[in-house]
């Protein structure tokens, strides 16, 4: 265990550690009636029919066939790397997954409208309960960086290994197009369904079908199971990841809706992790059953003899995996600023030519009938007290290198120019609602203050503090300042900011994820970099639990 010390301890550590896994009743329903019918399909045909007839073609079996034989090199390295980046991106997903325990079909996550959950608490109506409330622990034994609350460090593993496994199919499928290996793996006749059904039979009922030798080709049932991991999962798996970025569908809506939505995305990509994993598991436990130290000698060693060799090669290979899992747990805890600037001079560039190049338009969804909140209620005398005028008193600092310091009331924000913008919210943590938002452009401000040429960054202060104590901060590059739709807002669906949701002021800007939009603004000031504020991060997530700087997904 990591030697937290007391305030670390209650947030990563705390004493509610207990784990229930909840599927909505019709979901599971139909999930056992769907396995019922396909089991009861194959035992119903045995004892009508009898075990349908697989042939095995004996000279495949020696190889005396025309089509690919044997593992490449480029193969057998794709499999192994495949191996290790896939294991990663499962167990940091976990972490992920464990910030916010619920998974939706709709984009506005009200309590009780998930279909499935990861947690034995529903939400109480009695108290404010924020998501950072619901978020739990997750054992490290597990997960990647594991333990509660450490979504930061868990997305730079995930998204350095999103580099490796798209690197590695890469490279996997140019091999197949330029080889006959696509052979081995893409369908050339509707056949194939009639003899995988035949398969599964033989499967279902507890009895091995003739087996071909996977060095010279696959049964059917494989061959469709590989096909369909390559060429549906994996690209399925990169596309709703793409469809959960703000940036992208605060763009262009309709890629979401081609999976159902932000949620429904969010959803079909935790499935593709629980394929992955079920194919992993079936496809180990049949290497094992059907020869293992052959099949190990073919995709270690490319050789098809029975030699122990490939074994030993191939179980010091998993050692490998599980190494870099330890050490990877190791850096995550003793060296997370080096993660981080890691994982930002990756993703950094990318984005800035990319997804962060978009511009948000309004959303045409319904405002969603509960908001998550989210953050800790401010706690100082001064905002209590503007809070009991209905913040009448209330002035936004506006500082730093600017031509013209200045001082505004609401009433005087509402006067230089009133903007509204409907938008659906994506919190770093999952969940997303949409809500209508008004309040006064940042272009406005921008215009208004005059900053100096040097200025590229805008700090903004809150009354609230953060996670670990210590004022709440984040920044903007001016740049993002200047999109559509970027504001300062003192309205929400139509009336005054609430208390939880950040009143007087909170920052929109919908190109990102929520935590860079500052709830109860105290101040603003224009500096020349993120790095001259706070540890230099560029926000008190930033510096306190390695958020990113630019998080356009």
């Amino acid at each position: 265990m990591v030697p937290f010390d007391e305030v670390h301890r209650k947030v990563h550590f705390p004493a509610d550690r207990r784990h229930r896994l909840w599927i909505r009743p019709a979901y599971l329903w139909g999930l056992l009636a769907l396995v019922a019918a396909l089991v009861g399909a194959a035992w119903l045909q045995r004892l009508l029919f009898g075990m349908p007839y697989i042939p095995l073609d004996h000279a495949l079996d020696v190889g005396q066939v025309s089509g690919p034989h044997g593992f490449p090199g480029w193969i057998r390295w794709t499999h192994f790397f495949n191996f290790l980046f896939l294991t990663m991106l499962v167990r940091s997903g976990l972490s992920i997954l464990a910030d916010h325990p619920r998974l939706y079909w709709n984009d506005h996550c009200t309590p009780g409208t998930e279909w499935i959950r990861f947690t034995p608490l529903e939400v109480p109506r009695n108290k404010r309960w924020t998501a950072k409330d619901d978020a739990r622990y997750i054992s490290p034994l597990l997960a990647l960086p594991g333990y509660r609350h450490t979504i930061g460090m868990a997305r730079s593993w995930h998204f350095l290994n999103v580099f490796g496994f798209v690197l590695t199919g890469v490279v996997f499928v140019i091999g197949l197009c330029t080889t006959d290996q696509w052979l081995r793996l893409v369908p050339t006749s509707p056949r194939i369904f009639v003899e995988a059904w035949a398969t599964f039979v033989h499967y279902a009922t507890f009895t091995f079908p003739p087996e071909p030798n996977g060095f010279y080709g696959y049964n059917a049932l494989q061959q469709l199971a590989y096909f369909a991991t390559v060429f549906v999962m994996a690209p399925l798996a990169i596309l709703t990841g793409l469809a959960m970025s703000p940036a992208l569908v605060n763009r262009a809506p309709w890629f979401a809706k081609m999976f159902g939505g932000r949620q429904a995305a969010r959803s079909i990509h935790f499935l593709t992790m629980v394929g992955f994993v079920c194919f992993l598991v079936v496809h180990v436990t049949l290497i094992v059953m059907t020869g293992f130290i052959r099949n190990m000698n073919h995709i270690v060693l490319g050789k098809d003899e029975v030699t122990p060799t490939g074994l030993w090669l191939g179980l010091m290979g998993i050692a490998v995996v599980i190494l870099v899992w330890i050490v990877a747990h190791h850096v995550a805890w003793r060296h997370p600023r080096r993660v981080q600037h890691f994982t930002r001079a990756m993703m950094l560039p990318v984005h800035k030519v990319t997804l962060n190049r978009l511009d948000p338009v309004p959303c045409a969804a319904p405002v969603s009938p509960r908001f998550w909140p989210n953050g800790i209620l401010p706690v100082r005398e001064d905002w209590k007290r503007l809070k009991e005028g209905g913040f009448r008193e209330f002035r936004l600092k506006i500082g730093g290198l600017v031509e013209r310091p200045m001082e505004l009331s609401l009433d005087e924000m509402r006067r230089l120019s009133h903007e509204e913008m409907t938008t659906l919210h994506h919190c770093i943590q999952g969940w997303s609602g949409v809500a209508q938002w008004g309040g006064i452009p940042l272009a406005k401000i921008i215009e208004l203050a005059k900053p100096q040429p040097e200025a590229g960054t805008i700090v903004f202060y809150s009354f609230g503090e953060a996670l670990y104590g210590g004022v709440y901060y984040d920044t903007q590059s001016v740049y993002n300042a200047m999109k559509p739709g970027a504001m300062l807002a003192y309205e929400m669906n139509g009336a005054p900011l609430e208390d939880e949701y950040g009143a007087p002021l909170r920052l929109r800007v919908d190109n990102q994820l929520g935590y860079k939009m500052v709830k109860w603004i105290e101040r603003i000031e224009f500096v020349e970099s993120e790095k001259s504020v706070g540890k230099g991060e560029g926000g008190k997530n930033e510096d306190d639990e390695y958020f990113d700087l630019l998080p356009n997904i």
